[in-house]
């Protein structure tokens, strides 16, 4: 490819050749006159420091630019034993990443809830939302229907089953709370636990869909590789990387299980599903949940349905089927208040086939126990030892459903709390590691959860979301950069502070105390200054970055940090080197050739081997490693924290050594270490940990979340109340969500 990128290194390369002919020409002429030798000597050190000084941007060109070419250069094919072992690392960090979630979310205690699915049948809708019957299953005959019928608590039937569709492409609808994501976590792990039996199947991976903007990725499987790079960072480790995920998007090797298309504003519904039409080859399979009046509104919209995707649509629970399921939740001798309680139950008749104006002692209980959301508030609130179960059958104190769910959600804070002490042992999942006042828990998950509803959506139309991104925290609460720069340069000005201190005393010494004390007072006022001002000159683009990624353990990695230390001490002494000799000539132009080499070497050694060893250690450390862990919400936010304090304080160690060999131990190392430390905050690709610490110090001052934000939000996972998918917060059932956020009151 020989367009301009290609070219000009070589036209900049020619040019430097030039300039060095017509210097040398100059430096060279005098050697023909009188006193020749003396006059192109001193020529020569005034033009050798020209030279040299234009070596280092050139060099540093060079390595950009030939950095940048290998971004830009066209991938080769990826190697068939490299997708082989990605597929294989993905199905690990999927199965295990969805089997702890499982556990947490206690799909199966002591069994999956017994909730029956239907295709709709022929004529249901009008226009239809499901494709033609023998797109989606071959067997089917032309005038007949796809009839599928499966259950929750036969999960293996329903995997074989849509294995034998066609093109395997599944539309699981419901209203809220009817378990749609529950029924496609279970089909995602028995896929990835039966796949070693059927050979070379698709790795199925769980997406929340409102991430998704269609106008910046408008096909399906580059979003698919931009998310899993970012939140599986195992996938970005060497021999992997971009091009292997981008194979395995594109080749039909991922089964995406998109879950909540009603969660994106009506528009954007439209556009997806159109884009998921237009991305989806022969090939490529898919599973997509969504609520039924969302998903009929948008095939209406778009003209159009899923390709070849079967619908299942969930019955409702009838009330002898809810009893059953919480009989078993209890000891097999239930308590008297919970044998009536359950008899009641079981006589009373479906809502859908209550005459109208009849009541039941049990008919709010019988419409709150249609749907898993129902069971699993009742389980979690009344089978605790000593709860009395007799008020769900009083119709005085819960008249309607909306009024016994509304009871529901305002005990399951306390209850959850109550129910699971914290513990102090790293392998409970179950449990939280603080003890939490609930109505401070609920005060700030109120304030997220509207928060969330309020927030201008991901895809950027509309407004709302369902997920809980900890490093969009500064830009969707307004973390403006007026917050940024008063932070930032309070910090650089007591930084700066410090590290005159340390320094007037240490050239105190031999200065005199006062004389260093006031100088290094004065220094650290203008250096803390200066570092304050060139944190904040980048600061505005903190809550833009997305989280990165550091991995500092070495073992089984040697190779790769033998590697990328050799790689950045090349780069550094070659730095060094130039910036030496150009400092060596400059002073030997004053002090004498002998002696302006001698320091220029000086500086140059130091200055390549710090900067080296530090642009070697970061490159180590931001390469992801082979990890086969799955990344939580938690670990995605402590690899960025640890990358940004990696980042600085290596960058100030290096800044620090090589003043403090310089000038001065002491001193030169205290004021050498500010300026590296504001440089390395500064400067860099990931700083969405500064920015989220930023926020939340704002926030806490408010009083609108706690200080420590995410030992916070992984403790509400312990407790049930949030799921995570991935490195992203959800709260644990939509309808939690949005009782939260309408039930919210800012603080007076």
């Amino acid at each position: 490819m020989r367009d301009g990128r290609g070219r000009w290194p070589w036209l900049v390369f020619l040019a430097a050749v030039g300039g060095v002919l017509v210097l040398a020409a100059v430096t060279f002429a005098p050697l023909t006159g009188e006193d020749g030798l003396q006059t192109a000597a001193n020529r020569a050190q005034l033009t050798g420091g020209f030279v040299l000084a234009g070596a280092v941007p050139l060099i540093s060109a060079w390595w950009w630019a030939r950095r940048r070419s290998r971004q830009l250069a066209a991938p080769a094919p990826p190697a068939a034993d490299a997708l082989t072992d990605a597929k294989n690392l993905l199905a690990e960090l999927v199965a295990e990443q969805w089997q702890d979630e499982a556990r947490l979310r206690s799909l199966d205690d002591p069994d999956p809830i017994p909730v029956r699915w239907r295709a709709p049948a022929s004529g249901e809708y009008t226009p239809a939302i499901m494709d033609h019957p023998r797109q989606i299953d071959p067997a089917a005959g032309s005038g007949g229907g796809v009839w599928w019928t499966a259950s929750s608590a036969d999960i293996a039937a329903l995997a074989d089953r849509f294995r034998q569709t066609r093109r395997r492409r599944l539309v699981i609808l419901g209203g809220p709370g009817a378990g749609k994501t529950t029924l496609a976590v279970q089909l995602l792990l028995h896929l990835l636990a039966t796949r070693p039996q059927h050979h070379d199947e698709p790795v199925p991976i769980l997406l929340p869909i409102a991430g998704w903007d269609t106008e910046r990725l408008p096909r399906l499987h580059d979003w698919l590789t931009d998310r899993l790079l970012a939140d599986y960072p195992a996938l970005r480790a060497p021999g992997l990387g971009q091009d292997v995920v981008r194979a395995l998007a594109s080749r039909g090797h991922l089964l995406p299980v998109l879950d909540g298309l009603d969660e994106l504003p009506p528009l954007a519904q439209t556009e997806v599903i159109g884009a998921l039409n237009r991305s989806l080859g022969g090939g490529d399979q898919l599973i997509l949940t969504s609520r039924t009046t969302e998903f009929t509104r948008a095939v209406t919209r778009a003209g159009d349905v899923i390709t070849s995707a079967a619908v299942l649509e969930p019955r409702p629970l009838d009330p002898a089927a809810a009893a059953d399921y919480l009989a078993t939740c209890l000891p097999p001798t239930p308590s008297p208040p919970w044998q009536h309680t359950l008899t009641t139950l079981r006589h009373a008749p479906p809502p859908a086939r209550r005459p109208p104006g009849t009541g039941h002692p049990a008919a709010a209980l019988a419409e709150v126990t249609q749907t898993p959301l129902g069971l699993w508030l009742l389980r979690t609130i009344y089978l605790t030892p000593g709860t009395d179960p007799t008020p769900l059958t009083d119709p005085a104190r819960f008249p309607t459903a909306d009024a016994l769910k509304t009871h529901l959600f305002d005990q399951l804070i306390p209850t959850l709390i109550a129910t699971r002490p914290p513990t102090g042992n790293p392998a409970d999942p179950f449990r939280p590691r603080h003890r939490h006042d609930p109505a401070q828990v609920r005060r700030w998950l109120g304030y997220l959860a509207h928060h969330l509803t309020h927030q201008p959506a991901p895809t950027g139309t509309g407004t709302g979301t369902r997920d809980l991104a900890w490093w969009r925290l500064a830009a969707t609460t307004h973390t403006t950069r007026l917050a940024l720069a008063v932070l930032t340069i309070v910090a650089g000005l007591t930084g700066g502070l410090v590290a005159g201190l340390v320094a007037g005393l240490a050239f105190g010494l031999a200065g005199g105390l006062a004389f260093g004390l006031a100088g290094g007072l004065a220094f650290g006022l203008a250096g803390g200054l200066a570092s304050g001002v060139l944190i904040t000159s980048t600061a505005g683009d903190w809550a833009k970055d997305r989280p990165g990624y550091a991995d500092l353990r070495i073992r089984r990695r040697l190779t790769e940090f033998l590697r990328e230390l050799a790689g950045g001490l090349a780069f550094g002494l070659a730095f060094g080197l130039t910036v030496g000799l150009t400092v060596g000539l400059t002073v030997g132009l004053t002090f004498g050739l002998v002696v302006g080499l001698t320091v220029g070497l000086t500086v140059g050694l130091t200055v390549g081997l710090t900067v080296g060893l530090a642009s070697g250690l970061t490159q180590w450390a931001e390469t992801p490693a082979h990890a086969r862990r799955t990344q939580t919400p938690m670990d995605n936010w402590h690899a960025d924290r640890t990358l940004n304090l990696f980042r600085a304080t290596n960058s100030g160690l290096a800044v620090g050594l090589a003043v403090g060999l310089g000038v001065g131990l002491g001193g030169g190392l205290a004021v050498g270490f500010t300026f590296g430390l504001a440089g390395g905050l500064a400067l860099g690709d990931h700083r969405a940990w500064l920015a989220y610490l930023v926020a939340t110090c704002r926030l806490a001052w408010a009083r609108l979340l706690p200080r420590r934000l995410m030992p916070f939000l992984d403790d509400c996972h312990r407790l049930g109340l949030l799921r995570a998918v991935g490195p992203i917060y959800q709260f644990r059932h939509a309808e939690l969500h949005d009782h939260l956020a309408a039930t919210y009151r800012p603080p007076a």
